[in-house]
Order: C-alpha cells, then sequence, then structure tokens
C-alpha cells in the first residue's frame, strides 16, 4: 500500500535510512527479475534523527551520489516512511462500495481513528479481504502519516531531481519483498508465521508475516550502531573508521569476547522481548521461522545465536538469491549488501507492480 497512489512510469526504490540512502532497480525478467542499477552513499550521522531529516541538503546529496553511481536515468522513484511515523487501524466497512465511495466515506468517518487534524496528515487504505464474521463486509486497513514527515522525504527526493510517486510505509515494503526471500525458506513453512528481524543502525524491527501478509510490527531502540560507538571508544577510533572495523572484521582478539559477543547476547535478548509482545498482544502462540535483515543482520554468529537463544530456526535474507544481475551492476558488492536492501527491493518491486496495474 501507499500514502497516496499514482501509476508511475519506470522507477527506483530509494530507502532512507538513519545511516545510508540504498537505490534500487528491478525490471522483468523471464519469470522473475533483474537487478538494473544499485548503489549505497552512507550519511554523516547528524543527518538524520529518529527518522527524522534534520539535514535535508546532506540526504539530497546522498540521493544524487546513489543516482550517479546506479547509472539511473529514470526520474521517478518509490520512497517509504517508518512504521514509528505512521498509524495504520483495521476497520469494518460495506464490501459492495465502489473504491471512490469508500474512500470518501473512510474519508468522512477517518477522524474516530485518527488523533490528528484530518489537514494534517495523508490518508490511505487497502481493502484486506472479507471479515470472518459478516461476509458482506471486508476489513480494510486505515494507514495515516504526518504530512510534514511525508513531506520531508518528498521534498529531498525532488532536490535531487527526482519525483517520489509512490510514498510506502517500510514495514509494507518489507512484505513485498519477503515474497522473493520465501524462496529461501522450506516449501512447508513460506506461508506460516514468519518472524522478520530487520536490525537497523538504530532500531530493531519486529515484522511478523502471516500467509504473506504483516500482522503485527513493534520497533526496539537498539541497533547496529551502539557496537559502533563501543569499539569507537574502546580502540580510540573516528565513528568512520570504527564502522569500517566492524563491518571487515580487522580488529584486535579481545574484540569477539569483550565487545561482539555480550552485543549479540543482548540484541538476542531484546528480539527475544519483542516476539514475546507479539504472543502476548496476539492469539500466536509460536513462529514458524526468523528471517534476518538490515546491515547488522551480518554480524558473524547473530543468526546462529539466535536460533539457539530462541529456539527457531534463522536465515539471513538475500531477496536477490534467485535474481539477475545486469552486466553494470557490481554483483558481488550487491550480495554483501543484501540483507540491508529489503525495503528498497520491496520499493523497486512496487514500482514494477503498479506499473503493470
Amino acid at each position: 500500500m501507499g500514502l497516496f497512489r499514482r501509476t508511475p512510469p519506470p522507477l527506483v526504490g530509494i530507502d532512507i535510512s538513519t545511516t545510508a540512502v540504498k537505490l534500487l532497480g528491478l525490471s522483468a525478467h523471464g519469470d522473475g527479475y533483474r537487478v538494473d542499477h544499485y548503489a549505497v552513499a552512507p550519511l554523516p550521522q547528524e543527518a538524520i534523527t529518529d527518522n527524522n531529516i534534520t539535514v535535508p541538503e546532506m540526504v539530497t546529496e546522498a540521493i544524487e551520489k546513489v543516482v550517479k553511481l546506479g547509472r539511473v536515468k529514470a526520474k521517478h522513484a518509490a520512497i517509504a516512511v517508518s512504521g514509528s511515523s505512521v498509524i495504520t487501524k483495521t476497520i469494518v466497512m460495506p464490501g459492495d462500495l465502489p473504491d471512490k465511495q469508500m474512500e470518501e466515506q473512510i474519508a468522512l468517518e477517518a477522524d474516530q481513528y485518527i488523533p490528528y487534524s484530518l489537514d494534517e496528515v495523508y490518508l490511505d487504505f487497502q481493502v484486506l479481504g472479507v471479515n470472518d464474521d459478516n461476509e458482506e463486509t471486508v476489513n480494510v486497513l486505515l494507514a495515516a502519516a504526518r504530512s510534514d514527515t511525508v513531506d520531508q522525504r518528498i521534498d529531498v527526493v525532488s532536490d535531487s531531481g527526482l519525483t517520489a510517486n509512490v510514498v510506502d510505509i517500510e514495514a509494507y515494503a518489507m512484505e513485498t519483498a519477503y515474497t522473493l526471500v520465501s524462496h529461501q525458506l522450506p516449501a512447508e513453512t513460506r506461508n506460516s508465521t514468519i518472524a522478520i528481524i530487520d536490525i537497523g543502525a538504530t532500531t530493531t524491527t519486529l515484522n511478523v508475516i502471516q500467509s504473506g501478509q504483516s500482522i503485527f510490527t513493534r520497533d526496539q531502540n537498539l541497533g547496529g550502531r551502539q557496537l559502533t560507538e563501543e569499539i569507537q571508544h574502546r580502540y580510540g577510533l573516528s565513528f568512520d573508521d570504527a564502522k569500517r572495523a566492524k563491518k571487515s572484521g580487522e580488529l584486535p582478539d579481545d574484540y569477539v569476547t569483550d565487545l561482539l559477543q555480550p552485543f549479540i547476547e543482548s540484541l538476542t535478548q531484546q528480539t527475544s522481548r519483542l516476539l514475546q509482545t507479539f504472543f502476548s498482544s496476539t492469539s500466536q502462540q509460536q513462529i514458524d521461522h526468523m528471517v534476518l535483515c538490515g546491515g547488522t543482520a551480518l554480524l558473524p554468529g547473530l543468526a546462529e545465536m539466535m536460533e539457539q537463544q530462541i529456539g527457531v530456526p534463522a536465515i539471513v535474507a538475500n531477496p536477490f538469491a534467485n535474481m539477475a544481475v545486469a552486466s553494470g551492476v557490481n554483483s558481488e558488492n550487491l550480495h554483501g549488501d543484501a540483507a540491508s536492501l529489503m525495503i528498497a527491493c520491496g520499493l523497486a518491486l512496487r514500482g514494477l507492480d503498479d506499473a503493470a496495474r
């Protein structure tokens, strides 16, 4: 779903995270897809704070950089806002309403569900299916985001020379990308209850997918930046040098025992708490598989520790495992960054799906 809808021309997915801007462009290829454009540009620490763009010029510069590095000619993009800045509510509506009438009816009733003035938000909705209790009604997912939050992101994209034709929600972009990652799982669990655990720089997000649909999301303020800062202080490095050392693993021998292992244990405990929150908030009592993504998911030993301590099989996501790669794209770097490109991948797929409608 998107916060507003237009039928887009060919576009690229641009994920604006707290540490980097990630660009991905896909095209149809046989029965699947091909990666035509891919680039990542880091963001300074001060560019984004608490998911809000604080220095727009830095973000615009990073977008311009990925467009150049990715050799992108398209002038249109799909972007996303974080779940913490979006309010969602499932409501019940008459099943026989045409889209236009449903949109008008939701606009009239939305103030019951949204704690903001309606002129301060963007609204959108998606019909989920027939209501279990009354087959003459349908469940409708209503989404609202503060317009200033959305406009921030639209503006930095616009300043880079692109147009944001699609604004999605990160959790739903992740849901879209899961259709590719599901092939990494055993066939019998693909449509079961799957926990996608997105471990970013500052936030870990649990997104539970059941039968291909997102049914629960929750954030926890813990991410890879904490480990980077511990490396920085322990070994007297700059933040950027600490980040590079964490990625390469070129650190003193005590790094694994004194910093990495305790951080992985803390991350595992926090993930377990997120799952307990899901169990206590729903009728579900188990999940069948964990899919780890985000840059921090690549920490050595993390997937194994989570699988052992939580007792659920875990994999690290690679949405490009069965995807063709254009000759101008660095395949090695793409697969190395794959776990951190889930949202960008979902956005790029969203562009193809909408263009096909």
